[in-house]
């Protein structure tokens, strides 16, 4: 296999979906056994003027998309789960969808759970994100 230049890779990258960008760097993460997560500074808690200390909040940075319940308009629901998981046929959405509480999308930005929860809530599914 020819080795490609990091500018080549960019271009690849660039044609490929966010999830299957996503499905990319799990492949990696196992394969090399890393992780591509940032790393996280932690920092002391300081004091407060009324003594009190402010619980720190942590910023998620992966969601998972579970389908609820697939509402009235099933056939639709299911089209738009073939839409946002790739490589699923007909017979494996509809499985998938019928067999609801089930997580559609699993470890995803923020930015790709919230258009895929507004894609599957446009086709009457209820959705929630965790």
């Amino acid at each position: 296999m020819a080795k490609l230049s990091t500018d080549e890779l960019l271009e690849a990258f660039k044609d490929l979906t966010l999830i299957e960008l996503s499905e990319f760097v799990k492949k990696f993460e196992e394969t090399f056994d890393v992780t591509a997560a940032a790393p996280v500074a932690v920092a002391a808690p300081g004091a407060v003027a009324g003594g009190d200390a402010a619980p720190a909040v942590e910023e998620k940075d992966e969601f998972n998309v579970v389908l609820d319940a697939a509402g009235d308009k099933k056939i639709q629901v299911i089209k738009v789960v073939r839409e946002l998981v790739s490589g699923l046929g007909l017979k494996e959405a509809k499985d998938l969808v019928e067999s609801a509480p089930k997580p559609i999308l699993e470890g995803v930005a923020k930015d790709a759970a919230d258009a895929a929860k507004a894609k599957l809530e446009e086709a009457g599914a209820k959705v929630s994100l965790s």
